[in-house]
């Protein structure tokens, strides 16, 4: 039953990379970098629980948490075009 959902999570997996691949605009292709993510996660944590090793749920965890600041970030950067400037600053850039 284990194996199985392994073989579904990386069926799923391979799916979600065509997509990025084929993806006509650029959040669909972020939307498939951000899914990717998450299956990764999901695959991290189903064999930590194939080998019996429940330090990978930290792992997990910590690659979620980096997952999701990645996508926040690459979407940020796509709209605003910088990182580093506050959502102010760019306004205030926009109007000179």
């Amino acid at each position: 039953m284990l194996i199985a959902a392994t073989v579904a999570l990386l069926v799923a997996m391979a799916l979600t990379l065509f997509r990025a691949v084929a993806g006509p605009s650029l959040f669909d292709r972020v939307l498939s970098a951000n899914s990717f993510g998450t299956k990764i996660v999901l695959l991290i944590g189903l064999l930590g629980f194939l080998t019996e090793r429940p330090d990978f749920l930290d792992i997990a965890l910590l690659y979620a948490l980096v997952n999701f600041v990645g996508t926040i970030a690459i979407l940020k950067f796509f709209r605003y075009r910088n990182l580093g400037l506050s959502s102010d600053e760019i306004a205030n850039r926009e109007d000179n």
